[in-house]
């Protein structure tokens, strides 16, 4: 499950910059710069390093830039605090590409349950979703503050919580599927 968040975590690294830095000194201008930074600094990284850059990291990039230097211009935390609705929105989109979950599936889901990653696909992508409308409601309505509280529990939580209910439904049609296919071959009482 490690391995599933490092790359969410390096594509959402200039963000988290952002939530720690604004937790902590309440400045959004400074977190605002330190975001920038971390987001090209990252892609400096990757690049030196040789390592491919993948086009959600780009993206993120040019979100951090463009939303950040709106804000540092105009003093408006909502341009930084709106970013993620956009990467919440890009990725959804992309998860809307039937059967893009199958390949993280084990063999014996393919086996048994290959309509399962597509169903639960499109239920990421209603996810993704419902992530970039509550962010920009709260980016656009209440304050940094309070709209830092929600980035570091609600996107996280949610995502938790959808991966242990599609892990236990997964699981129970998966052994009720070899049950009953056991059942039909000849010998089983």
């Amino acid at each position: 499950m490690l391995n599933a968040f490092r790359p969410l975590a390096a594509d959402l690294l200039s963000t988290l910059f952002f939530v720690a830095l604004i937790n902590l000194t309440h400045d959004v201008m400074l977190a605002t710069g330190v975001a920038m930074a971390v987001g090209l600094g990252q892609i400096v990284w990757l690049r030196l390093k040789g390592r491919p850059i993948a086009a959600l990291q780009w993206m993120s990039l040019v979100l951090v830039i463009s939303m950040g230097a709106a804000t540092l211009v105009t003093h408006d935390p909502r341009f930084v605090m709106v970013k993620p609705t956009i990467v919440y929105l890009a990725v959804g989109a992309a998860m809307l590409q039937r059967g893009w979950m199958a390949r993280y599936m084990p063999p014996i889901v393919q086996q048994h349950g290959p309509n399962i990653p597509i169903r639960f696909g499109y239920v990421w992508a209603g996810m993704m979703f419902a992530t970039a409308a509550a962010n920009a409601l709260v980016a656009l309505t209440l304050s940094p503050a309070a709209w830092s509280a929600f980035i570091a529990v609600f996107p996280l939580v949610s995502k938790l919580l959808l991966f242990a209910i599609q892990y236990v439904v997964t699981r129970r049609i998966i052994v009720s599927r070899r049950a009953a296919s056991a059942a039909l071959l000849p010998g089983a009482a």
